[in-house]
């Protein structure tokens, strides 16, 4: 794996979550889903997100991607504070520069794969020529193009699952979003998608993953910890027995759980 240098600090981070809490219910029913996380991820950097169940891993990337909004604090893409937008630009920010993998994958049952995967570019003015040109560029990129022209409900969940990835790949898109991209995955196939995810960040573009595989996070340039909501840790990525036990020692419950 080639990774690129995690110490980097100069620049515009692609991502800011700039001391963000997230708090649901209220009075006795409230739940603090995170505490005051402030993290940035650079142009080029892949970031793994590691923790037990309950930690605010998934709250972490909806806020990331425009899908929730915090408490209190801010979250910044390419130095545009999503808080401040309308409902119309929000939108715009999330398809032009946010790719989205969702663990249940949210693909439109009655679009083929080409057409699922291309429609964020013709939201966008993209010609449907043109999409579907891209879109098939990156089934192959995910070494699945026999898939172009079949529904969603033609697939297995694998199957599914990489389309989502490449629904995310698609366009000009600085920051990919994963929530546990491998899960429907076979080894073999879950290490291909990560080496794509690997190559996008290389190329420029800035990446975070929520994982609860160390030999996953290993393919990344760093690896967040979360426990109870707040950042227990970070630290640059290592081999895979070094993370699970890192990770392992963070969240206080043993081996790291989903």
């Amino acid at each position: 794996m080639s990774h690129t240098d995690p110490t980097r600090s100069a620049g515009q981070p692609v991502l800011h979550l700039d001391n963000v809490t997230r708090v649901h219910g209220q009075g006795a029913s409230e739940v603090h889903a995170l505490r005051g996380v402030d993290l940035k991820v650079h142009p080029g950097e892949f970031v793994a997100v590691m923790g037990p169940s309950g930690s605010g891993k998934s709250t972490l990337l909806t806020l990331a991607g425009g899908l929730d909004t915090p408490t209190t604090g801010q979250v910044l893409v390419e130095g545009t504070a999503l808080g401040g937008l309308n409902r119309k630009r929000l939108a715009e920010v999330r398809r032009r520069s946010v790719g989205y993998v969702f663990q249940d994958y949210n693909l439109i049952p009655a679009l083929t794969a080409a057409e699922n995967i291309s429609l964020p570019r013709e939201l966008d003015g993209a010609s449907g020529r043109s999409a579907r040109r891209e879109a098939l560029a990156a089934l192959e990129e995910l070494g699945i193009p026999e898939l172009a022209d079949r529904f969603p409900d033609d697939m297995s969940g694998g199957q599914q699952q990489r389309v989502a990835i490449a629904r995310a790949l698609i366009g000009d898109r600085r920051l990919v979003l994963a929530d546990e991209p491998t899960g429907a995955l076979d080894s073999t196939t879950g290490e291909s998608v990560l080496a794509v995810l690997r190559a996008r960040c290389d190329a420029g573009a800035a990446a975070m993953m929520v994982t609860h595989e160390a030999r996953h996070a290993a393919w990344a340039d760093r690896v967040v910890f979360l426990r109870d909501g707040r950042m227990v840790d970070e630290s640059v990525s290592q081999d895979a027995g070094s993370l699970l036990v890192t990770a392992a020692a963070n969240s206080g419950k043993g081996p790291v759980e989903q």
